[in-house]
């Protein structure tokens, strides 16, 4: 939950982060073991009472995140977010984010790659969540399957969430910003909300060890796309996005990315 603590990472990870981190990482896997068939079980219910009950377990993992690694949040700009449905593009740095969007927005769905929904006991609660799951090699069929479906979503009420650049980014580091979710605010006059944060500097990617300290999330002004064309509102995201970064983060920025 949000907590006013130190914004900066420890600059090396303390002795105790390691046991630490073993702690939070069985208490997950437990706690998939657990939600996972129950999240299934939920298949006949209503769908606002299934993100209910499936989001426990994201509310229970950055509780436990705190407990054991001290890890913990703020978020700024909430004056930002909107009473109806948007698009969220955001910096993707970490699995956090992940766990703190569904705590910080309203009820949602995130455009992932379908192999994710394959994942033993994991991809079995996230398909109750009606993600729209593509192929990342269809191409422009990924890109109609992104229209339809956000679209649809969307008129239902719910908030759409993209990491444009597609994959988790070192802190520092910038990749190339898809154009799938600007071309879906523009096509259905839907607007935008940017979000930058700096996670990755607590919980890196392909990272064991959880540092101690309070990622920073800004929620951006948002953006409208009525008269606006996907390049447009592609750049206005990147802009806002990469700026903020340089705000927030304690890396230095500009640096290549590499796989």
């Amino acid at each position: 939950m949000d907590a006013p603590l130190d914004s900066q990472p420890a600059p090396l990870p303390a002795p105790g982060c390691w046991w630490r981190s073993v702690l939070f990482n069985a208490g997950m896997a437990i706690s998939t073991l657990i939600f996972a068939p129950l999240s299934v079980l939920t298949f006949p219910l209503p769908y606002r009472w299934r993100y209910t009950f499936i989001t426990q377990w994201s509310r229970f993992n950055l509780w436990w995140l705190g407990i054991t690694c001290r890890l913990h949040y703020v978020v700024e700009g909430r004056e930002h977010v909107p009473a109806g449905p948007v698009i969220v593009l955001a910096k993707h740095q970490s699995a956090f984010e992940t766990l703190a969007f569904q705590r910080i927005f309203p009820p949602q769905v995130w455009l992932l790659k379908r192999e994710l929904l394959w994942v033993p006991f994991f991809g079995w609660g996230l398909a109750m969540l009606e993600p729209i799951a593509i192929d990342r090699k269809a191409g422009r069929k990924a890109l109609q399957q992104l229209l339809i479906d956000g679209t649809q979503r969307l008129e239902h009420g719910r908030w759409v969430v993209i990491f444009p650049e597609g994959t988790r980014m070192a802190p520092g580091t910038r990749g190339r910003y898809a154009p799938g979710g600007a071309i879906l605010a523009a096509r259905s006059g839907y607007p935008v909300v940017p979000v930058a944060h700096n996670a990755g500097e607590f919980w890196p990617k392909r990272g064991f060890i959880k540092r101690p300290g309070t990622v920073r999330i800004v929620i951006g002004p948002l953006i409208d796309s009525r008269g606006r064309d996907a390049q447009e509102i592609n750049t206005l995201v990147e802009q806002w996005i990469e700026e903020t970064m340089k705000k927030i983060s304690g890396a230095p920025h500009g640096a290549p990315h590499r796989e």
